[in-house]
């Protein structure tokens, strides 16, 4: 059906192939036209070039003449056949191997002529209308602007954003009851409605190697426009865990194969794709009941992002933080290597739903992280930086945070938690810690993984209490805070602030 007898009077279609980072500033292929009275109840295909190597398509419509009660469907064809089917309810959509908006189907982007379909239900004899398609390609190894999910962030303010970095679901090998009361797989929509429940920000759903949870997540951050879904995996391989976040690209996870030789590969992949790698659980027996859940793998702790220090399903099974499978001492003992590694917690959550008989471990611990939004990229920039803190409590307004300040060379020199000072040797530095959470609680100071004998008292919900240390050199320097409840159990766990020792 050629468009001169649909009455269509064509513009040119401009493509302009791009680099992957132009690629987020502007459309690789538009399309323009103008429709006509003849054109109504026809369906006119718009056909464009996918070249090879795109692994991803998005598509923003618009088109005029709406007060005319002109309407243009949507639909979308690859070089095989039906990809979706929208109609007038969606000017935007995106479709890559692993998620699809709904409406359209996810799977392999397939190099050559696609279509997108233009329905006309509607289009009266004198009306006219101009459309425009843009249609932009993703790229292996493309980085998310602001989130796999949404593309704007969900809060536009900095400041502490609490979420939980490790859960599961169907897609792996959650289960809840049914309505019935069988136990049966659970859906995604459980999870995160614990996780709203909780007061959390945001929540890495990080099933065992799948990537079909994305469509789910696609599906439903829209409904969840208050809580960000950060797209993760949980690698699991026969010498250890680790979570993967920030990308909804197939990550290879058979660890020791000739695709996957060791964790610096697995490393370079994660973080070529622009997402981060931390080691779950690390000191969790490995055996029959849970193969490969210690980390054994030989690594080169330069290529890891982060460690979770606390599991919620670790926490369960010894009844506090601190334990035989609690992950402080493994990572206390990175940072003394000289490793820079944030501390994250996971629940680690198999069973999302509250029932009076269960609470959800969802958020349990929580990660909290300061950023400059709630966006992927913030976040995950925040997580990289080391601002963060883990909780034990439930309550958006606990805080903990550390500032280390020292005078040298005529001027003060700070450093907040995650960061650096340049400190001389013996120098005397003051360690100020702020605490928002429960009168009666009391902050242990950890210096170079020793907890020193000096224990403060937190009077009140909201105070400032302060150490003094004297970074001596040579080896790693760092300090970092325990807060405990009045019954000595942990209840938030700080990232270090680090030192730099120079001589005089």
């Amino acid at each position: 059906m050629s468009l001169k007898i649909l009455g269509l009077t064509a513009l040119a279609a401009v493509c302009a192939l791009t680099s992957a980072k132009a690629a987020l500033a502007a459309p690789d292929v538009v399309l323009k036209g103008r429709l006509t009275g003849a054109t109504h109840q026809t369906y006119i295909d718009l056909p464009f070039l996918v070249p090879e190597g795109v692994n991803r398509i998005s598509v923003r419509f618009h088109y005029t003449g709406r007060e005319q009660k002109s309407t243009i469907d949507l639909g979308l064809n690859d070089p095989n056949g039906f990809r979706g089917w929208s109609g007038g309810n969606k000017s935007e959509f995106t479709l890559s191997a692993t998620d699809a908006t709904p409406s359209y189907l996810p799977g392999p982007i397939i190099a050559g002529t696609w279509n997108l379909v233009m329905g006309v239900p509607n289009m009266r004899p004198a009306a006219t209308s101009e459309y425009e398609a843009a249609i932009t390609f993703g790229h292996v190894n493309d980085k998310a602007a602001v989130s796999a999910f949404t593309d704007k962030p969900l809060n536009d303010k900095a400041g502490w954003y609490r979420g939980d970095f490790h859960s599961h679901s169907a897609h792996s090998d959650g289960n809840c009851l049914s309505l019935g009361g069988r136990t049966v797989p659970c859906p995604v929509f459980l999870t995160l409605q614990a996780a709203k429940a909780r007061g959390l920000d945001f929540i890495a759903l990080s099933d065992h190697n799948s990537t079909s949870q994305y469509d789910a997540e696609r599906e439903l951050q829209p409904y969840f426009d208050t809580l960000l879904l950060i797209p993760a995996r949980e690698i699991t391989t026969f010498h250890g865990h680790a979570n993967i976040f920030g990308t909804t690209e197939f990550v290879p996870f058979r660890l020791g194969t000739k695709d996957l030789p060791d964790v610096k590969t697995l490393a370079g992949i994660v973080h070529t794709k622009g997402a981060l790698i931390s080691i779950n659980h690390p000191m969790a027996p490995t055996g029959e009941a849970c193969m490969g859940c210690g980390w054994d793998a030989p690594t080169d702790y330069t290529d890891i992002d982060a460690v979770e220090v606390v599991n919620g399903g670790s926490v369960f099974a010894q009844h506090d933080v601190e334990g035989p499978t609690d992950g402080i001492p493994f990572w206390q003992a990175r940072l003394n290597e000289g490793y820079h590694l944030t501390a994250i917690g996971g629940s680690d959550n198999h069973d999302a739903p509250d029932t009076p008989d269960h609470r959800s471990p969802v958020g349990l611990p929580t990660t909290v992280i300061y950023a400059e939004n709630l966006s992927q990229a913030d976040l995950l920039h925040g997580l990289k930086k080391g601002r963060v803190f883990v909780d034990m409590g439930v309550g958006a307004d606990r805080i903990l945070d550390l500032k280390a300040s020292v005078e040298g060379r005529g001027e003060k020199k700070m450093a907040v938690m995650g960061e650096t000072l340049a400190v001389r040797a013996k120098s005397n530095v003051l360690v100020e810690v702020e605490i928002k959470g429960e009168a009666g609680s009391h902050a242990e100071l950890i210096f170079n993984g020793k907890a020193l004998p000096q224990v403060l008292s937190v009077e009140s919900e909201q105070a400032t209490v302060s150490f003094h240390v004297t970074p001596k050199g040579p080896g790693a320097q760092w300090v970092r805070v325990n807060i405990h409840d009045q019954d000595g159990n942990i209840k938030m766990i700080s990232n270090p602030i680090y030192f730099n020792i120079y001589k005089k």
